[in-house]
């Protein structure tokens, strides 16, 4: 019973962080299609890291939830 409920709230926290960072991946695509056209080369290659970087932590939180479903 103990092991199911930390299961759970290790899945809950997952989840909320997997979403976060999805969201922060949005904002910089929505960032580059508003702002593209005065972003500079640089800043623009920056937001795409950094929407990168957020879609693979989600993917690492989702990854962890399927793990730790999978046991």
């Amino acid at each position: 019973m103990a092991n199911e409920i930390k299961k759970t709230v290790k899945d809950v926290r997952d989840a909320i962080k997997e979403g976060a960072h999805k969201g922060n991946a949005d904002i910089e695509r929505e960032n580059r299609s508003e702002y593209g056209d005065v972003m500079t080369p640089g800043e623009k290659a920056g937001s795409m890291a950094r929407e990168a970087t957020e879609e693979t932590k989600a993917g690492i939180d989702h990854a962890k939830r399927k793990v730790r479903d999978a046991t």
